[in-house]
């Protein structure tokens, strides 16, 4: 059962060539129109030379009933503990065990360190943390690479090793919104990126040319390589989610470090709630505080306009995000109007309002398809604003054709804290060498 990412990994490190199992389907959930493909042959080994078919997760039971399924592996991310239990009652009710896969059956061990920066929730600010991590390492004279966690939402053969270096390369892959708001930032600073499907080939291929790791991880999953050093991001503004979703608190039990981030936003009820959670269930690691900060290309733009906010889509959407960066840079700069996008949003994005009714005042930038990214264009142009004031971490006007001026939001870790990142990651590398 996954989302493509988890459940290809697990299929690749701990099924695939394994004769004790005989693997008959794949579901998908979460992301739209990743079902009703086939994982191919090319990738899914010896044992499977038509490839394994992917089915909606709604046709689970059935699943389990026509092909006698004895395991069913739960293998999807950032969901609370409530869920992955009714799953687990709905496989079992259907007469099959049901699977949780840990970090020691699916981390593959590279011959290189390996820094893996994960978070208890979508949106908790992981990316802006890997990109400060990359910056020191740099400055350190390290050639380090970014591993992120996988989106292989179209030809799966395609995507089996993916290396990212200019900006063009994300044309040439054909990337959603999804993928270039995970890999842009980082290569505009100059940071090679991989992703793909087959994360062993492609850490041959990254421990060929780097000497770090740095695993960027997806929604709030593990790493697929084992960590010399495991960073956790915890969300303030989602306090307390870090013990009850599923699998950040495995995450927030095991990290070495944990980054408080969002400070600068949060209550210091809500801080308070996550400090005791450490103390209670990780006191052995590092907490570090830090926050968030904004930078905003043209502020003045915002005074007094009717305004759209464009937001990171995946930290609205399953993250349960009401707002984002985008929206406190609307307030903070004086805009006249916030204006609400529904009314104005046109298919797909108009059934993820109906999906996410917590959404109100802000545009999830959604673009899991060609036609998807056309809808996502026409809501914005629709809707009859000013400006757009967009937080979402890629420029749009490289995938979309706006009527509006565009205002970037650009938010960055900022630590207040000692031990820093970089106190941190000298003592890792020492230790290392």
């Amino acid at each position: 059962m996954g989302a493509a990412g988890r459940d290809f990994h697990n299929f690749n490190t701990f099924f695939r060539d394994n004769q004790d199992y005989e693997v008959v389907a794949f579901t998908a959930t979460q992301i739209p129109n990743i079902e009703n493909r086939a994982y191919p042959a090319v990738l899914s080994g010896k044992l499977y030379p038509e490839g394994i078919p992917i089915y909606p997760e709604a046709q689970l039971a059935d699943l389990i009933k026509k092909n006698r399924v004895e395991v069913v592996v739960f293998a999807y991310s950032d969901v609370t503990h409530e869920y992955v239990m009714q799953k687990a009652s709905e496989v079992l009710a259907s007469r099959a065990d049901y699977w949780l896969m840990g970090p020691h059956s699916t981390q593959i061990k590279s011959k290189k360190p390996v820094i893996a920066v994960c978070a208890v929730r979508t949106g908790a600010g992981k990316s802006q943390t890997t990109r400060r991590i990359a910056e020191i390492l740099r400055e350190m004279g390290k050639k380090v690479c970014v591993v992120r966690h996988p989106m292989p939402y179209g030809d799966l053969a395609e995507q089996i090793v993916q290396r990212f270096e200019k900006v063009e390369d994300l044309d040439k892959h054909k990337c959603t919104i999804e993928e270039r708001e995970e890999y842009e930032s980082h290569i505009v600073k100059g940071t090679t990126v991989f992703a793909g499907v087959d994360y062993g080939k492609i850490l041959e291929e990254a421990e060929r040319d780097f000497d770090v790791v740095l695993w960027d991880g997806g929604n709030n999953d593990y790493s697929f390589y084992k960590p010399n050093l495991l960073i956790t991001v915890a969300d303030p503004l989602r306090a307390g989610n870090e013990i009850t979703y599923y699998p950040g608190s495995v995450l927030f039990r095991s990290s070495q470090v944990i980054v408080i981030n969002k400070m600068d936003s949060a209550t210091p009820e809500q801080i308070k709630t996550i400090q005791d959670n450490v103390a209670k269930y990780n006191p052995k690691a590092i907490v570090l505080e830090a926050h968030s900060l904004l930078t905003v290309s043209k502020p003045e733009l915002i005074k007094g306009k009717r305004v759209l906010v464009v937001e990171d889509g995946p930290t609205l959407t399953h993250g349960e995000m009401t707002y984002g960066a985008g929206i406190v840079a609307a307030q903070r700069y004086g805009a006249g109007e916030i204006i609400e996008p529904m009314p104005f949003a046109t298919g797909t994005i108009l059934d993820a309002y109906e999906k996410y009714p917590h959404l109100k005042k802000c545009l999830p930038a959604l673009g899991y398809s060609e036609t998807q990214i056309q809808e996502l264009e026409e809501t914005i142009n629709n809707t009859p604003a000013d400006i757009v004031v967009t937080a979402t971490p890629i420029n749009l006007s490289r995938v979309l054709k706006v009527n509006k001026p565009i205002v970037n939001v650009e938010y960055s870790l900022k630590e207040i804290s000692k031990p820093d990142l970089k106190e941190i990651i000298t003592d890792f590398l020492n230790k290392s060498s």
